[in-house]
């Protein structure tokens, strides 16, 4: 994929299901799309919209209603004119390519695309296979990001970060690989960062913990970043994106 040099998050409030909705899923888009604007007019080059409201997630097979209302948020914030990821946690990669495809989403994020990691739902395994083959089917041109041992999470002893990478690379059908923290909001270890860039010639990103103050450093190393947090204020997910925090990430980038 072309790398888009700074993706911005879209956290969804709870959707129709989860244990917080509030029974209102027009409020849920109309804050989707502000934020999505907000992010355009700060100068973003991507937005990713993820169902970060939902928690505690499902492993890797969300309900139906989930997949049906993220649809209908998703095609709401094509409106913001930017390039559209989904990212349907914790790990539902079908719905999310499913989703792209009747959007116009033009890439997806999957948590655990090859390999498996240790999380708070469990061990997830990849299903890249699944993945290649549904994309091929239905949306051929929507880019697949991939983690490499994702955060809010443990790879199983023994394997090795290079190695992962460049599984997820030749072997995984990834088009870019993310690196990230231990958890959200939290900046990725530079060295790690290094070792992936070195592991593969695909776009790699940061995918997490990325600040005004962070941005320029890490863009010489990454082809790419997604911000969430920084761009709300204190740092709160549930807040919407701050038009003044959006602009310093821009600035700061170059």
């Amino acid at each position: 994929m072309d790398p888009l040099r700074v993706i911005g998050m879209v956290h969804l409030r709870p959707l129709p299901g989860a244990p917080d909705y509030d029974g209102d899923l027009q409020a849920v888009i109309d804050a989707a799309v502000i934020d999505a604007t907000t992010l355009a007019a700060a100068g973003f080059d991507g937005v990713m919209v993820e169902n970060f409201g939902d928690a505690p997630f499902f492993a890797d097979d969300v309900p139906k209603s989930t997949v049906a209302a993220m649809t209908k948020a998703v095609d709401a914030v094509t409106a913001s004119g930017l390039p559209i990821g989904v990212n349907v946690l914790r790990n539902d990669a079908l719905a999310a390519l499913s989703i792209a495809a009747a959007t116009g989403a033009t890439f997806i994020r999957v948590n655990v695309l090859s390999g498996s990691m240790f999380t708070d739902q469990g061990e997830l395994t990849g299903k890249a296979a699944e993945v290649a083959r549904l994309r091929a089917g239905i949306c051929p041109d929507v880019a697949v990001m991939a983690d490499v041992f994702v955060k809010h999470a443990t790879p199983p002893a023994g394997v090795a970060l290079a190695a992962a990478t460049r599984d997820l690379a030749e072997r995984g059908g990834a088009d870019a690989i993310i690196v990230s923290g231990a958890a959200t909001g939290a900046a990725a270890d530079i060295d790690e960062l290094a070792i992936v860039a070195d592991a593969t010639s695909l776009p790699v990103y940061v995918g997490s913990g990325v600040t005004a103050d962070s941005v320029s450093t890490t863009l010489k190393i990454a082809d790419g970043v997604i911000v969430g947090t920084a761009t709300k204020p204190a740092g709160r997910i549930d807040a919407p994106v701050d038009a003044d925090l959006a602009a310093a990430i821009i600035r700061a980038a170059g």
